[in-house]
């Protein structure tokens, strides 16, 4: 399989003010969370956030850990919810078709 960034339109770009796309992968604890908080904040309108895997969804193993948020949502909206733990490259690619046609068709 190839990398889909050039299909996707994905580039990397410096700053946060930038960007209108977030993916949040991995265990959110609460001294990231404020960090998270503004670099959403600083982000372009329309803003996509995508939270990838068990740990961004729901804190994941480590839920009931006094220092981890419990999901990305607690801290700012999110789009797209891609399950797993690890995520099946299968869930990820059918998450990025989903995504592409929420963008196509303009809604959140």
């Amino acid at each position: 399989m190839s990398s889909s960034l050039p299909i996707t339109g994905s580039s990397s770009p410096s700053t946060a003010r930038q960007w209108d796309l977030l993916w949040v992968s991995g265990t959110v604890t609460r001294k990231l969370a404020p960090r998270l908080r503004i670099l959403y904040e600083q982000m372009l309108e329309p803003k996509w956030v995508v939270a990838i895997g068990s740990c961004a969804t729901s804190g994941g193993p480590f839920y009931d850990s006094y220092n981890v948020v419990k999901g990305v949502n607690k801290i700012m909206p999110v789009d797209l919810y891609v399950p797993g733990c690890p995520v099946r490259p299968e869930t990820f690619l059918d998450s990025v078709i989903k995504f592409r046609k929420m963008l196509k068709e303009g809604r959140k």
